[in-house]
C-alpha cells in the first residue's frame, strides 16, 4: 500500500515541502515567491482532503496511509510556519505553540498506542477544525498581498492564526484529558 493513488497524494505533500521552502531562496521578485509558495501550499492542502476521500472511495485505506497522512500534514504545517517565522509574518510564540503541540500530541498518540489505548486519543472534531483553520491562515500569510484588489491577506491570516493557536491549545487539552485516565492507570 506504499504506492496507491491516495498514498501518492500524501507523498506529494512531503515532496512539495522543499519546493515551498526553496522558492524563497530563488532569485525571484518577492510577490512571485509569495504566489508560488501560496499556490503550491493550497494545492498540497487540497491533497489532504483528496487522499482521504480517494482512500475510502477506492477502498485503499491502509495502516501505512493512516500513519503517513498526519505526518505529511504536520511536516507541511511546521515547514510553512518556520518559513513564515523567518519572513517575520508569524510570531515566534505562535509557531512554538503550534509546533510544540504537534510534537506533544504525536508523542502522546505513540505512547497511547504502545499501551493499547490509542482509541482514547483518536482524531476529534476540534483537531480537524484546528487543522482547517491553519490550512487557511497559512496561505493568507504566505501570499502577503492584496487579493483581488480587495483584501490584504496578512491581517486576515494573522487573525486566523491566532484562532488556530486557541484551537491548538484547546485540542491539546482535550487529548490530554482523554488520555489522563490511561496515564493514571499505568502510573500505578
Amino acid at each position: 500500500m506504499f504506492l496507491t493513488l491516495p498514498t501518492l497524494f500524501t507523498w506529494a505533500r512531503i515532496v512539495a515541502i522543499p519546493l515551498i521552502v526553496g522558492v524563497f531562496y530563488l532569485d525571484l521578485a518577492p510577490a512571485t515567491q509569495n504566489l508560488f509558495a501560496t499556490v503550491l501550499f493550497v494545492l498540497m492542502a487540497l491533497t489532504d482532503w483528496l487522499d482521504g476521500y480517494l482512500a475510502r472511495k477506492l477502498n485503499q485505506t491502509s495502516a501505512f496511509g493512516a500513519f503517513l497522512d498526519p505526518v505529511a500534514d504536520k511536516i507541511l504545517v511546521c515547514a510553512a510556519l518556520l518559513v513564515l517565522l523567518e519572513l517575520g509574518r508569524v510570531n515566534a510564540l505562535v509557531a512554538l505553540v503550534i509546533i510544540g503541540r504537534e510534537l506533544a500530541i504525536s508523542a502522546l498518540r505513540e505512547w497511547m498506542a504502545q499501551i493499547g489505548a490509542s482509541g482514547s486519543v483518536a482524531v476529534h472534531m476540534v483537531g480537524k477544525l484546528k487543522t482547517t483553520v491553519q490550512m487557511i491562515a497559512i496561505p493568507f500569510l504566505l501570499f502577503d498581498g492584496t487579493l483581488f484588489g480587495l483584501l490584504h491577506t496578512r491581517p486576515w491570516g494573522t487573525g486566523m492564526m491566532y484562532v488556530a493557536v486557541v484551537l491548538t491549545i484547546w485540542s491539546m487539552v482535550y487529548y490530554l484529558r482523554k488520555a489522563l485516565p490511561e496515564i493514571r492507570a499505568k502510573a500505578k
